[in-house]
């Protein structure tokens, strides 16, 4: 099995870098400390961001031009750090869910990166980032309904259908991330001005917190224009 990046988003997008974290023999069940962990982050969110202006953080007008070039309108459909950031900032608060996806939202609100996970026992073949044909398979998160993308929208997907549309928008449910996983493909999405290294520090927090927390073992790659893919 692999994660690639096809040759059609490579050559729209030349400059993208997608940070991979392997994991496996995961532990995901008690939470405790990683919803502490989520609670004190969303409490740095309310000193570091302000509802009024953290859609200029640069990462995120990056994200949002990159959604906007494949016609997601992105304050519609928000990525997921800008969704998460609003309602943050609104006073919300982020469900602790289990211990990878509090984690993978640590990180996401501590940078201000898109991130997301897929249960790697739960794909059937290749993994990719590609762009939609329009007749692939998708059930969002927690529903039942079939909410196909549309022609041309970048997506995640595998040989049985979408796993996460408008790349980190809507998770899918078929390969979600449980109690039950043991083996995850942990995705961070890095567009200029974030640079690779910068990226790589990420990955490297990241999987660290993997480690620690639900006692994987956890590698780190990226994916770009020289080294699109990898084995999972």
């Amino acid at each position: 099995m692999h994660f690639l990046l096809h040759p059609t988003v490579l050559a729209a997008h030349p400059d993208i870098a997608i940070g991979v974290i392997v994991a496996t023999g995961m532990s995901n069940v008690d939470h405790g400390e990683s919803a502490a962990l989520l609670q004190a982050t969303e409490e740095h969110v309310h000193t570091s961001h302000n509802i009024d202006s953290f859609k200029d953080h640069p990462n995120l007008v990056a994200i949002q031009t990159v959604h906007r070039s494949f016609g997601n309108n992105p304050n519609k459909f928000p990525p997921s750090v800008q969704a998460l950031l609003k309602r943050v900032l609104k006073g919300g608060k982020l469900p602790s869910i289990n211990p990878l996806v509090n984690l993978y939202n640590v990180i996401s609100l501590k940078y201000v990166v898109c991130v997301g996970a897929e249960d790697t026992d739960l794909c059937t073949g290749d993994v990719r980032l590609a762009y939609a044909t329009g007749t692939e398979h998708f059930v969002p998160l927690g529903e039942t309904v079939e909410d196909p993308p549309a022609v041309g929208e970048l997506v995640y997907k595998d040989d049985a259908g979408v796993i996460c549309r408008k790349l980190n928008w809507r998770e899918g449910d078929r390969a979600k991330i449980t109690a039950e996983t043991k083996r995850a493909i942990i995705v961070v999405e890095g567009f200029p001005p974030l640079t690779k290294d910068r990226l790589k520090e990420i990955l490297e927090e990241l999987s660290l917190l993997v480690k620690e927390h639900c006692k994987a073992e956890a590698r780190i790659d990226i994916l770009d224009r020289e080294h699109p893919s990898i084995i999972l």
